[in-house]
């Protein structure tokens, strides 16, 4: 008889395939507000905060929202990943609309947790593609889908084709238009060498981002603080890194998750980029 009280109590926990329930509010999020991003004539120097790993943590993601919109500097919001703990159309919602509630635009990438259930169907009906990209002036940004485990390695994660036609086209682009692309930056979920990740083709993946343009720099260490032109940013983990994984100059940047209170602010100038840590 418990077993059955506990059985019918996560009923809840069940939910229909999004595209067999109606999803009320926005959806193709990061589609639409890429476009407004891109269209809304920003250039260096502009500010960007990270927030990863929210994961029903709403009240801290409430506090740090009203952070990020006080300071009245920050141009976007990205979020790394794991939006949800259960991958259920609800989180998702309680998610989108905390972040709508904002006059912020805001981009997203699929975390591991995001992927469970229905999840993955949510994800690409409420904000689109897993692997996008877009250009803020001279910035690139790359939004890539890393979470292989979860796709039990039968679907290309991360999708190199990816990634190998977008620096490609950034090549020819820079080729025709010297300096159109002079910054780069690689947003993902899960970081090369982790368990989420497809660590057998952790080199390709590393071959191809390097291609983008101000990911390997000359001068690393600059006399004003700054650093070189890319980075890469994931959550996942839970803590607060800086690492050169393939100790070729591009770093990797992860942010804790919701619930330690933290998030990120990286600012791109002309020369580079600065990062700061915000706890709170």
């Amino acid at each position: 008889m418990v077993l059955c009280s506990v059985l019918f109590a996560s009923c809840d926990m069940l939910e229909n395939h999004p595209y067999a329930t109606k999803i009320d509010g926005k959806t193709d999020i990061n589609t639409t507000n890429a476009a407004i991003i891109q269209s809304s004539g920003l250039k260096p120097p502009f500010k960007f905060a990270f927030i990863t790993d929210t994961q029903g943590a709403l009240d801290e993601m409430k506090d740090a929202l009203d952070i990020i919109s006080a300071r009245g500097d920050i141009d976007f919001i990205v979020h790394g990943g794991d939006m949800t703990d259960f991958g259920m159309i609800k989180e998702f919602v309680w998610t989108r609309d905390m972040l709508e509630k904002y006059s912020i635009p805001y981009l997203t990438v699929i975390g591991n947790h995001d992927c469970l259930g229905n999840g993955k169907e949510t994800f690409n009906y409420m904000f689109g593609p897993e692997n996008y990209s877009l250009q803020i002036g001279p910035v690139y940004l790359m939004m890539l889908n890393t979470v292989a485990l979860e796709y039990d390695y039968s679907y290309p994660v991360p999708d190199l084709e990816f990634i190998e036609n977008e620096a490609l086209r950034i090549a020819t682009l820079n080729a025709s238009s010297p300096g159109a692309v002079t910054h780069s930056i690689v947003v993902m979920h899960a970081q090369p060498y982790d368990g989420q990740f497809n660590n057998n083709v952790a080199k390709p993946f590393n071959y191809y981002i390097s291609q983008l343009p101000g990911m390997e720099d000359d001068d690393p260490a600059r006399p004003d603080g700054s650093r070189a032109k890319g980075l890469c940013l994931n959550g996942h983990n839970h803590s607060t890194s800086v690492t050169d994984i393939f100790d070729n100059g591009i770093l990797y940047y992860q942010c804790a998750n919701m619930a330690k209170r933290t998030f990120f602010v990286i600012t791109v100038t002309e020369q580079g980029y600065e990062h700061e840590i915000v706890n709170f």
